[in-house]
């Protein structure tokens, strides 16, 4: 599928957010203060930041309040409904701890669990997709939670946990590229079922249906050869993982932490893009794509 920027973003910034968010939420000794204030700061920015960044993808950002209604129905209203209600919580038990000096611990656990539900919703927005055997996997949800806590526990400054975070999301990315490079072929979908025409025969592309491009090829066929998704998923996996691990392994120092961070967030939007730049849309096979 077309990586679209804003969806990058979106994935990139608010799954790091909230997971510190959540984070922040359990901690039983969380910060107060200025300390509270700069650690909920950067949280709030990047959620905020991330979700106001999805509806630049958006034909009308104007509406997209209205998606909040369909929330029995829809994995995008849910992640909207649970994104509100997880930063509202959050907000509130930031302001105890930052200007009252309460810890609401209650609240917190509440928030956290509520920073971690929204980071789901996001996955299963595409772990649901039938047309996309790539994300159709409790893997991505697996991918995206695991991401979430191990970026959350890194901004927190958990170096044991984040360490272990990592080491466990990098085998989830590992999974999910090797599961994902034979999905579309395991799903049974080719030509024939995508035009209804396999039971009369092998069905091979002529021509393609439309002369001109569409919305479908613009925004459901992208192409991306393999050595140069190979060479993007090393780089992806080193600034993810590798290097991080590398810095919070090594003697403490600002330095080395603020390098270990630049490059997990390097490497997760790295990711995400091959996340979208790799899924292939059975729509493809219609227009002879795949």
């Amino acid at each position: 599928m077309h990586p679209a920027p804003s969806v990058i973003v979106f994935s990139t910034l608010s799954g790091l957010g909230f997971g510190l968010l959540f984070w922040l939420g359990i901690d039983a000794n969380p910060p107060t203060g200025l300390a509270a204030f700069i650690f909920f700061a950067i949280a709030f920015a990047l959620a905020v930041g991330g979700l106001l960044s999805s509806t630049f993808h958006l034909g009308h950002p104007e509406r997209a309040w209205r998606a909040l209604s369909q929330w029995r129905s829809s994995w995008l209203s849910r992640e909207g409904v649970c994104a509100i209600l997880a930063l509202l919580c959050m907000g509130i038990y930031a302001i105890d701890l930052i200007f009252l000096q309460i810890h609401a611990t209650a609240l917190g656990l509440i928030g956290a669990a509520l920073s971690l539900f929204t980071v789901f919703t996001t996955s299963m927005i595409y772990a649901q997709l039938d047309t996309v055997p790539r994300w159709k996997t409790p893997l991505t949800p697996a991918l995206y939670l695991s991401f979430s806590l191990a970026g959350g526990a890194l901004l927190s400054g958990r170096v044991n946990m984040a360490i272990l975070l990592l080491v466990i999301a990098a085998i989830c990315q590992f999974i999910w590229w090797q599961r994902g490079d034979v999905a579309l072929s395991d799903s049974g979908t080719d030509l024939g079922t995508a035009t209804g025409l396999g039971e009369r025969g092998t069905v091979r592309s002529m021509a393609h249906p439309h002369t001109a491009p569409n919305y479908l090829v613009k925004e459901f066929i992208f192409v991306i050869g393999r050595k140069h998704a190979q060479k993007l998923r090393r780089i992806a996996f080193g600034l993810t993982f590798v290097l991080p691990i590398i810095c919070l392994l090594l003697p403490f120092s600002h330095v080395l932490a603020i390098i270990a961070v630049l490059s997990h967030v390097a490497g997760v939007a790295t990711s995400r893009w091959l996340f979208f730049a790799e899924a292939e849309h059975v729509v493809g096979l219609y227009y002879g794509a795949r």
